[in-house]
């Protein structure tokens, strides 16, 4: 028979564990734990915009460049590939090589 594994307690090696009696494992396991904080993630809370937050005031850093003559709009994907990317047309729907 095996023994139970608490998988919320620190990883020891097994050699350690192996030698654990009961009296130690009752005794870890009544010990007061202490709970710590991820200061990181509220670090990152302070950054995290919310949506429907006022982006009035940002300007767009990137050139929108219209589709080409020479590119298709995948009808399942919806995104703009080469025509050397199209790899079907069932019904006439332009699809792509990743989404056949």
């Amino acid at each position: 028979m095996s023994k139970p594994i608490d998988y919320d307690a620190p990883r020891r090696p097994a050699v350690d564990v192996e030698d654990d009696s009961l009296e130690e494992l009752k005794a870890r396991s009544s010990a007061p734990q202490s709970a710590t904080v991820d200061l990181d993630e509220a670090d990152a809370a302070e950054n995290f915009e919310l949506p429907g937050a006022d982006l009035s005031g940002e300007e767009l850093t990137v050139t929108v460049v219209p589709m080409q003559t020479d590119e298709f709009r995948c009808t399942r994907c919806y995104l703009v590939h080469h025509r050397s990317q199209l790899a079907a047309q069932p019904d006439g729907r332009q699809i792509c090589r990743e989404c056949s």
